[in-house]
């Protein structure tokens, strides 16, 4: 049976609460200390990135399960996804579709004919199943030396 998870507006008092889950979910690929150390500031969730950011957080039973975060891409009609994390206890539940699925909406809504995303080596897999192809590679912003594959979803 599928979670059912209802969908809302990040609001400044989940910054906490939504870094903690991004580390969790980024830990899911077995990343030592070190990995995760370099991470952190990229990973942290502030206030102000929820203000400047088109942030949903997923949750059920009172409980925050995922987030979505868009944000202006390199043009009018670019979105770039900056953040998609859903938490370990819900990897497979549907969640992470769910969520891509709002985003495109949420763009499409927003004029973008484009998604663009930066993602972690071991998540791109998913993001092709979403329909996102490879149009490149990005410097890592945590890891000096680290290339991350650069995709793009069509709306």
């Amino acid at each position: 049976m599928t979670q059912p998870f209802s969908l809302r507006p990040a609001v400044p008092e989940d910054a906490d609460a939504l870094t903690a889950l991004a580390l969790r979910s980024k830990a899911y690929w077995g990343y030592d200390d070190a990995f995760m150390k370099a991470c952190v500031t990229e990973l942290t969730i502030t206030p102000e990135r929820i203000a400047a950011e088109d942030m949903t957080v997923a949750e059920t039973d009172g409980i925050i399960a995922g987030m979505v975060a868009l944000a202006s891409g390199d043009s009018d009609n670019v979105r770039e996804l900056e953040d998609m994390f859903v938490d370990t206890p819900f990897i497979g539940s549907g969640l992470g579709a769910r969520l891509m699925a709002h985003a495109e909406d949420t763009a499409r809504s927003q004029g973008a004919t484009h998604i663009d995303v930066d993602t972690d080596p071991n998540a791109q897999g998913f993001y092709e199943k979403c329909g996102y192809r490879l149009t490149g590679t990005s410097p890592s912003a945590s890891i000096p030396g680290r290339i991350l594959p650069r995709l793009r979803l069509d709306l």
